[in-house]
């Protein structure tokens, strides 16, 4: 399914996507990027809320925002490096990840609360680790098909793709 138009041929579909990177590659190593900035961020909210006996809600809002502070940032500093600026690093960086941390965060501090006592158990907890991994792994589960979409629609962690130096 070959046409042209004026000097130069369009291939059909399927042979155009030949050699294209698999899109459920492409949304797992976006989720697994995203889960990334998502978990440093969370991982020390958490440690850090528990630390200082923080309420659980001062612990979940400290850690939501590291968790989108880092999240952000994992994903400008390659923009930054290949020296686009940082206001387009940023708008790049909301457009991409927004989405996603959000969903994992959702997911991730619900999971925490639904899991009796471990907002509660100190860090030495095998019960405080053990929800926090599992709550990160079901975010990611869970916002994976969400940036499948997103990125087969050209969105989401798409609008940066093209900006990373590989």
């Amino acid at each position: 399914m070959n046409h042209v138009h004026g000097d130069h041929r369009h291939q059909g579909h399927a042979a155009s996507r030949v050699g294209a990177p698999n899109l459920n590659v492409i949304a797992f190593w976006a989720t697994l990027h995203c889960l990334s900035g998502c978990a440093v961020g969370e991982v020390l909210g958490m440690v850090m809320g528990t630390a200082l006996g923080m309420s659980n809600i001062m612990t979940i809002l400290l850690a939501v925002v590291l968790a989108f502070a880092f999240g952000y940032a994992f994903t400008m500093a390659p923009l930054l490096r290949a020296g686009i600026p940082i206001r387009r690093a940023a708008r790049l960086a909301l457009a991409a990840d927004t989405v996603s941390i959000a969903i994992m965060e959702i997911v991730d501090n619900l999971i925490m609360l639904a899991v009796p006592g471990a907002m509660d158990a100190p860090l030495s907890s095998g019960l405080f680790w053990g929800a926090l991994a599992f709550s990160l792994f079901v975010a990611a589960v869970v916002a994976y098909p969400v940036n499948r979409w997103l990125i087969g629609r050209g969105a989401g962690h798409a609008v940066v793709h093209a900006h990373h130096q590989h």
